[in-house]
Parts: structure tokens; C-alpha cells; sequence
């Protein structure tokens, strides 16, 4: 009886050459991408914005505006909510 132990010991060719293929596909394509980058280049012509410095009272305003405005998103989170449970207090009456 023959019986071929090549098969046995080395297997797993197709896989390995698959994995090659694609590391090499995977390489060209990394180098086509940093090839078209939008930024590459020097920043050397590149201003960089100033600013300008808030003062206290105008921090205090905006803290207080966004305060107002959080305060005002949690009343319609609330409403909604309480809206949704009345629909479904209202379905599971009408059903049973």
C-alpha cells in the first residue's frame, strides 16, 4: 500500500501563498496612499490663528447660557420620555 506523507507533514501551501499575496498587495498599496498624501509637505508657510482671551464675566456668561441651554435639553429628554410612556401605558390598556 503507498500512502503519500507529503501531504500529511507539509500542508497549508495555498494558505501561506494567500497570506504572501496579500502582505504584497498590502505593501503596494500603503505606498500608493503615502505617495497621494493631502498634506505631505513642509508647514512652513503655515500661520498659526491667535485667539483672542475671554475675560472672566464673559466665561461666567457663557457658563451660564450653557447651563440654561443643558437645563432646557433635559425638560425635552423628559417630556419625550413621559410622552413615550403614556403611549405605551395607554397601548398596553387598549390591548388587554
Amino acid at each position: 500500500m503507498y500512502f503519500n506523507f507529503k501531504f500529511i507533514i507539509m500542508g497549508g501551501e495555498g494558505s501561506m501563498m494567500a497570506a504572501n499575496n496579500s502582505l504584497i498587495a498590502n505593501r503596494s498599496l500603503l505606498a500608493k496612499r503615502k505617495e497621494n498624501k493631502a498634506l505631505s509637505g513642509s508647514y512652513e508657510g503655515v500661520e498659526i490663528a491667535t485667539f483672542p482671551k475671554a475675560t472672566e464675566k464673559e466665561l461666567a456668561v457663557l457658563r451660564e447660557k450653557l447651563k440654561q441651554e443643558r437645563r432646557q435639553m433635559r425638560m425635552r429628554q423628559a417630556y419625550v420620555f413621559i410622552g413615550v410612556i403614556v403611549l405605551f401605558v395607554i397601548f398596553v390598556v387598549l390591548l388587554f
